[in-house]
């Protein structure tokens, strides 16, 4: 019987795939391109098609706007981490002193979960903006499958709420309780449930893709991870500043629970 093959894809907009976009990810712009050529090259052997897309409101915790030093001045995106103490000691403040206990709460929450300290963003991936939506060359392939196999795309919006951040499709980093979309996806996991091999790609590698991915296995159980297949060549990591290790250290990681390895021309060739 004919394997399901679902195709997800992370966060492949052009604030993070085009050259200039708000958080361009380093050589993303590559990354869809090569996607692009597997999506047209593989087709009907594609079952499911599942896009994630970041959408984000200004205001949001992890941008500049939400918070101020002892200085005064909003944080410098890419160079600044904040961390529970930091808050706790005044280092920095929201802009905003009533949502100082959130702030307390959310960095104490992420440092349990053991994966990381808030990281400041540029703002990226505006509702609404030209750098919310998908990179043009993938959306090319994209709808092409759609009308070619006559199927749906499924589209996954996550991080909506400014309160938390929502790097995986599956959950938000810190569950809001007054706010369903924050807490676990069963849509997504359900649909990933029939399929007998995921491959995925996309940005960033040591964030968005690799929260994606734990947080489905998670969910699957450990024998399940060898239905995963990472494209190498279509997935680039930010290396925000003191986290250059994160990308290698996720695939070493999810190789090691047997999670596979590809690329774009190989896969099904």
């Amino acid at each position: 019987m004919p394997k399901q093959i679902h195709l997800l894809v992370i966060d492949p907009q052009r604030d993070f795939c085009v050259p200039g976009g708000a958080l361009f990810v380093q050589g993303a712009d590559k990354d869809m391109e090569r996607l692009t050529a597997m999506v047209d090259r593989l087709g009907p052997k594609i079952d499911d098609i599942h896009v994630t897309m970041d959408s984000h409101q200004v205001f949001h915790i992890a941008h500049p706007i939400f918070w101020k030093g002892q200085d005064g001045l909003p944080p410098k995106p890419l160079e600044t981490m904040i961390s529970h103490q930091d808050v706790l000691n005044g280092i920095w403040t929201p802009v905003n002193p009533s949502l100082r206990d959130w702030a307390l709460h959310y960095t104490e929450q992420l440092e349990k979960s053991g994966r990381y300290v808030l990281c400041v963003w540029p703002p990226h991936c505006i509702i609404g903006s030209e750098g919310h939506s998908i990179h043009p060359d993938f959306s090319g392939a994209i709808n092409r499958w759609a009308e070619n196999e006559v199927a749906l795309v499924s589209f996954v919006t996550k991080g909506s709420n400014w309160k938390t951040e929502h790097y995986s499709a599956v959950q938000s980093d810190v569950p809001d309780p007054d706010d369903e979309t924050t807490q676990l996806n069963e849509d997504v996991i359900n649909a990933m449930a029939v399929a007998d091999l995921i491959v995925i790609a996309g940005e960033a590698l040591d964030f968005c893709v690799a929260n994606t991915i734990r947080d489905i296995a998670a969910k699957f159980g450990p024998e399940n991870i060898k239905k995963f297949v990472l494209l190498e060549d279509a997935s680039s990591c930010v290396n925000a500043p003191g986290l250059e290790n994160l990308g290698p250290d996720f695939v070493a990681e999810m190789k090691a629970k047997g999670m596979q390895i590809s690329n774009t021309v190989d896969f099904l060739a």
